[in-house]
């Protein structure tokens, strides 16, 4: 009887179990893996667009997808970005997020990515077009750098026109500065040649004192500023620079050396980042443009959505067949309250 008795329940058990293995179990939520390989992670401004990025992607995803985010920083070395992309690639990424080094040697990339069948997003950093043209699974989001360089003209050349103080010396010229970005770097080519040139067009009067680069680094700002500080003394009436991070640092050499705020020059910056943005309110930066972070990392999130699910790409506004440029704002006083409470929103 008892050898009737367990077998009557292990019978009964297996019939359990293959009525529960018949259940519908519940769904999984499949995974895409999205793959950033960026520049270098000391850059503020993109430091701040690919926390909104990763923000977005949050928002997008649903109970039947989920999204992972792998991050590599390549330190300002191009073959380390391109092993960091081998990586990534391996690790099975659906779509590579990738913040050019050197912009103008992508070809390595390219060939990964097309070899395996995984699409590129370039941001920020726009590769040459006809290596964009290489691939039809390449796309680039980001800004266009003359518009920039255009509106710190115009910003500098209104704050000059309005306030009497800027011609310190009162010579009928303001003698400048520039810090710019990166040598041979295109956006701070342009961004340095379209201010120059819009100031000049504007009416004000220029006279350069010097050009240094100063690597988009505020340390290295402060740096450059004290050495010109050093050499021409008083005669600095305006800074432009090519971001926010170097037109802070060059106001730290300032402060360093004790100047008083009636002999501080005019300092203008580009990207609109939280300290740029604090410093417009604190009267430290007489104006910014901003670079819009929150726009570019909408937009990835979305085409990295498009690209995985197939879904949404039609509702993408593309130009130069792949490219979605997100447009700048001039910031000043008067409205930065304005980009404040977007840059704080996801």
């Amino acid at each position: 009887m008892r050898k009737l008795s367990m077998i009557g329940a292990a019978f009964l058990g297996s019939i359990f179990f293959l009525c529960a293995c018949g259940e519908e179990q519940p769904d999984v939520p499949d995974k895409s893996y999205i793959g950033v390989a960026y520049y270098n992670q000391s850059d503020t401004f993109l430091n701040e667009l690919l926390d909104s990025f990763k923000e977005q992607l949050k928002e997008m995803q649903n109970e039947d997808m989920e999204t992972v985010v792998m991050v590599r920083d390549a330190a300002g070395v191009q073959r380390t970005q391109d092993d960091q992309v081998k990586e990534l690639i391996n690790a099975g990424c659906d779509v590579l997020c990738v913040n050019l080094v050197d912009r103008a040697d992508p070809s390595e990339i390219i060939d990964l990515a097309r070899d395996h069948d995984v699409p590129i997003i370039f941001f920020n950093r726009e590769p040459v077009a006809e290596d964009l043209m290489q691939w039809d699974r390449l796309f680039y989001v980001g800004a266009d750098a003359e518009e920039s360089g255009a509106m710190q003209g115009e910003l500098a050349a209104e704050t000059i026109k309005t306030n009497d103080q800027a011609d310190k010396n009162r010579d009928g010229k303001i003698q400048y500065v520039v810090l710019e970005g990166e040598a041979g770097h295109q956006d701070a080519i342009i961004r340095t040649e379209t201010v120059v040139k819009t100031l000049a067009e504007s009416g004000i009067e220029l006279e350069k004192l010097s050009y240094q680069i100063a690597n988009w680094n505020r340390a290295q700002a402060e740096n450059r500023m004290e050495q010109l500080i050093g050499q021409y003394s008083n005669q600095i009436e305006l800074v432009l620079a090519n971001n926010d991070d170097m037109a802070l640092g060059a106001m730290d050499a300032y402060k360093k050396l004790n100047y008083t705020e009636a002999a501080l020059p005019l300092f203008f910056g580009i990207d609109g980042t939280d300290a740029g943005l604090k410093a417009v309110v604190d009267s430290e930066l007489a104006g910014t443009v901003y670079n819009d972070k929150e726009g570019q990392a909408k937009a990835m999130a979305k085409l990295c959505w498009a690209l995985i699910t197939g879904e949404g790409m039609e509702e993408l506004d593309f130009q130069k067949e792949r490219c979605i440029y997100l447009p700048y704002a001039e910031v000043t006083s008067e409205n930065v309250d304005e980009f404040l409470a977007r840059s704080n929103t996801p």
